[in-house]
Order: structure tokens, then C-alpha cells, then sequence
């Protein structure tokens, strides 16, 4: 059964930083593609980073360049998001997902909120 499980939200200040993990299981997470999602308030659900079975970065969202990045670890089976220079606009739920043979699976979610 696959589960995703993120943790690593909070609160934090504008110009903050977090990592946010997102533990894997139930398939063979080394060779998967992993991503990172965010929904905004008011917003579809929105592409942040991917990153491929072989550790490259691919499909960056614009707004997150330079600030955010995506991480893994197979040892671990976690990939992780580095996010730096927060701002409120970062504001949102955060997602990882994987896509199997089975289906689309999305992990529950951490909140993040960027405020002063």
C-alpha cells in the first residue's frame, strides 16, 4: 500500500526558512520521480519541483526558483523541499506525489504559512 506522509510545516516570518520531508512506502521508492505540490487558499493545486529517480531537478515553478529546493534521499526513502527566502505568497498547503502503474498518490499535506 502506498503511503506519503509530509511533515515539516509551521509558521514561519517572511525571509524564513523550512524543509519540509515527505517519507515514502510501499513501492520501490528509488525508482520513482517524486514531486511537490502546493494549494494556495483560493488556487488549484500548483507544480513546485520534481525530481527524478536519478536525482535530476526538473519542472521548477517560476515563482520558486532560486528559493526552493528538491531533494532525495533513497536510503531514507524521503524526498525532501528545501524552501528559503519565504514569502506570503508561499503561503499553503504542501503535497508530494508519486505516479505508479496504479494511480496518482498524494501524501495528506503539511501546512506552511508565511507571516509577520
Amino acid at each position: 500500500q502506498v503511503q506519503l506522509v509530509e511533515s515539516g510545516g509551521g509558521l514561519v516570518q517572511p525571509g524564513g526558512s523550512l524543509r519540509l520531508s515527505c517519507a515514502a512506502s510501499g513501492f520501490t521508492f528509488s525508482n520513482h520521480a517524486m514531486a511537490w505540490y502546493r494549494q494556495v487558499p483560493g488556487k488549484g493545486r500548483e507544480l513546485v519541483a520534481t525530481i527524478t529517480s536519478a536525482g535530476d531537478i526538473i519542472n521548477v515553478a517560476d515563482s520558486v526558483k532560486g528559493r526552493f529546493t528538491i531533494s532525495r534521499d533513497n536510503g531514507k526513502n524521503t524526498v525532501y523541499l528545501q524552501m528559503n527566502s519565504l514569502k506570503l505568497d508561499d503561503t499553503g498547503v504542501y503535497y508530494c506525489r508519486v505516479i505508479r502503474p496504479s494511480g496518482v498518490y498524494w501524501g495528506q499535506g503539511t501546512q506552511v504559512t508565511v507571516s509577520s
